[in-house]
């Protein structure tokens, strides 16, 4: 099951991961805590809007992982800032690409569970680990720290969060950042230092831009931008309660409902240790 090359320097990645995946999970749990005093904003479409106002954006043509339909949708009050954002970008030659957008309860569950996304976490556990399989509560935070496993903590099911590609306005070729998106690796977090310099400094360049309309980093995956939500007030140090939380959406009316127990988890225990078994049993003998 490991098909990963070893480095020189593989002990220094071993250690990097392991650093940055325990934060991550240890952080979830600061946004699992922080309060939300949902707004009820409607969602958007982001495509529509784009194309009303003229803003050229790329929007991605693959079904999403758990093989639903993508939705590129937002928050009706972040719409104008991604719009400029898509400006600020195309004045710096670049092209903004929206990968995913809202997320219903049953992509984010579906998330953890098909096998090119779970098979990945558990190869890179087995790698942290020295191939012993993980318990199900190891799994779990793993799985936390790169897909969100509780609506509380999901920002892609508030409506608040994008995940971005940046492309090149004049060859359409993707900016550099370190790995392609849904890397899941060592070259995952924002701060990852076992990437080239030009990856490092187009990161930080597309997270300057992004921070100059509201939106703030997760810092552990070098894709997500959020903005309202538990993590960008949590990131952002503002004091206030987040005004986007985990909805459910009326795609007729654009309307949203608050989930009743937003800290239930999506993939229970069971499932996890089940899911482990079937990973294992898929790889070749």
């Amino acid at each position: 099951m490991l098909n990963i090359q070893i480095r020189p320097d593989e002990s220094q990645r071993r250690a990097f991961w392991k650093e940055q995946m325990d934060a991550a999970y240890e952080l979830a749990e600061q946004f699992r805590r922080y309060p939300v005093e949902e707004c009820n904003e409607p969602l958007l479409s982001l495509r529509e809007a784009a194309a009303s106002a003229g803003v050229e954006m790329i929007f991605s043509r693959t079904k999403h992982c758990s093989g639903y339909d993508r939705l590129f949708f937002l928050r009706e009050g972040l719409v104008d800032s991604v719009l400029a954002i898509a400006r600020d970008m195309k004045s710096r030659g670049w092209v903004l690409n929206i990968e995913d957008g809202y997320r219903t309860r049953a992509m984010q569950k579906g998330i953890a569970q098909v096998p090119q996304v779970f098979d990945l976490i558990l190869q890179r556990v087995l790698w942290e680990t020295g191939s012993r399989v993980p318990a199900p509560e190891f799994m779990l935070r793993r799985i936390t720290a790169v897909i969100a496993t509780m609506p509380k903590i999901g920002t892609h099911m508030s409506g608040s969060a994008l995940d971005i590609s940046v492309m090149q306005a004049g060859d359409g070729m993707e900016v550099d950042r370190g790995g392609p998106y849904l890397e899941i690796s060592e070259l995952t977090p924002l701060a990852s230092p076992f990437i080239s310099a030009r990856a490092r400094k187009n990161r930080a360049a597309i997270t300057a831009l992004m921070a100059r309309h509201g939106f703030s980093a997760y810092p552990y995956e070098f894709w997500h931008y959020s903005k309202g939500d538990a993590y960008a007030e949590y990131l952002q140090k503002t004091g206030k309660p987040a005004r986007y939380g985990a909805v459910d959406w009326d795609q007729r009316t654009g309307n949203v409902t608050p989930l009743d127990n937003p800290e239930t988890l999506l993939n229970s225990l069971e499932e996890i240790e089940a899911e482990i078994r079937h990973a294992l049993a898929r790889q070749p003998t």
